[in-house]
């Protein structure tokens, strides 16, 4: 088992004047933020707030780009071409460069958001897309990678630094891939579960599939959804039961 180990969850998600999720709450939980770069939620006035609030908290922080569907809140699979997805991407870790900038910080990494990140996990293309425009942008970028997917591979061919995350609030399948929102056992909801679970894996090094099976992976970091209903109280869990196990909780690009 790790001595240590990231907490990471998805903020800056609101637009406008629409508040998502509870930021400050999670910046006192959580080692390193992915923030939302405004396409499929965020905007210049809250990039620049959680950035400005996760560099008060000491937390590290991540571009998270994604589709361009604010309805669909970046969870709709649109058919972009590599290219496009090559310069999607490039176009919002700018965004978020320049805003941390004004904050006087610096990005860590990069994470893929919602449908973007689910297509790059099983088509290679599509995450070499991801990580050459990763790397354009600045190699000295790390890649916050779902773990056991396209995604590590092709950042790892990139020459990028890869780390690699699970899910405390979310399920998976046989493949060791995620399940599904919509299907059944996609959800976690139950806190004290997925606290044990993530744990679990966390001590195996290997992610628990629905069936029980343990699929052998490095893990880096442990993601929980700031859009959850309870992520607060899960991401407390989770860090409650991570330390009671002697695991100490530190950002992975600290």
């Amino acid at each position: 088992m790790p001595n240590s180990i990231d907490l990471n969850s998805d903020l800056g998600e609101g637009f406008g004047p629409y508040t998502f999720g509870s930021d400050e709450a999670m910046l006192s939980i959580v080692t390193s933020a992915n923030i939302a770069c405004g396409l499929h939620a965020g905007d210049p006035e809250i990039m620049a707030q959680t950035f400005a609030l996760a560099a008060d908290r000491g937390v590290s922080i991540g571009a998270h780009p994604g589709f361009p569907d604010l309805w669909g809140f970046g969870r709709r699979r649109i058919p972009f071409s590599t290219g496009e997805v090559e310069r999607l991407i490039a176009y919002q870790i700018g965004a978020a460069a320049g805003i941390a900038a004004l904050t006087g910080k610096r990005l860590s990494y990069v994470k893929t958001h919602g449908a973007l990140a689910n297509i790059a996990a099983e088509e290679r293309s599509v995450a070499d897309a991801i990580a050459r425009a990763v790397r354009a942008v600045d190699p000295a970028l790390a890649l916050l990678a779902t773990a056991l997917t396209e995604q590590v591979r092709a950042g790892d061919a990139a020459g990028l630094q890869v780390y690699q995350e699970i899910y405390a609030d979310r399920g998976y399948d046989q493949r060791g891939q995620l399940i599904p929102r919509g299907h059944p056992g996609a959800l976690i909801e139950d806190i004290d579960f997925a606290a044990r679970r993530a744990l679990e894996m966390v001590e195996r090094g290997a992610i628990v599939t629905d069936a029980g099976e343990a699929l052998v992976t490095p893990i880096d970091s442990i993601c929980v959804h700031g859009d959850s209903p309870h992520a607060v109280e899960l991401a407390k869990r989770v860090r409650a039961v991570m330390q009671g196990a002697g695991v100490t909780l530190e950002s992975f690009s600290s």
